[in-house]
């Protein structure tokens, strides 16, 4: 992994809501970034209706985007993540999903809510920051 996560004595901790509160990247390091990811198949289509379907598929579709640069879900640094109507009821679906892909030790993320997002049907969409060992 080239970046390390820290949370800093003096705030909360985070991990249990699927985030970090700073990563470091080392100096040389090749970043890439993901562009907006939602829960999709192929062929663009939101593979469910369901918010948690949503969140598992758009990290799924995170890491087939890593892998076309060699990289996996574990080399992300940084998630913008976007959730359409936001109420505390989805930080359960997005902090269990985080959780099973990294464990106690997520990337940092920050989460906005949004009125909506590119298709009525969209209800999570994630940008993804890797690092390249």
């Amino acid at each position: 992994m080239a970046h390390a996560t820290l949370n800093p004595d003096g705030l909360h901790d985070p991990v249990p809501f699927g985030y970090s509160h700073t990563a470091t990247v080392p100096a040389g390091t090749d970043l890439v970034f993901v562009a907006g990811q939602y829960g999709s198949g192929p062929d663009g289509a939101v593979v469910s209706a369901d918010f948690a379907e949503q969140v598992k598929r758009t990290f799924h579709n995170i890491g087939v985007a890593l892998a076309a640069h060699g990289l996996d879900l574990n080399h992300v640094v940084q998630l913008r993540t976007y959730v359409v109507d936001h109420d505390v009821s989805k930080l359960g679906p997005i902090a269990g999903a985080v959780r099973e892909v990294w464990g106690t030790n997520p990337p940092v993320q920050t989460l906005v809510g949004v009125a909506c997002l590119a298709a009525p049907d969209v209800l999570f969409e994630v940008e993804a920051l890797a690092a390249r060992p």
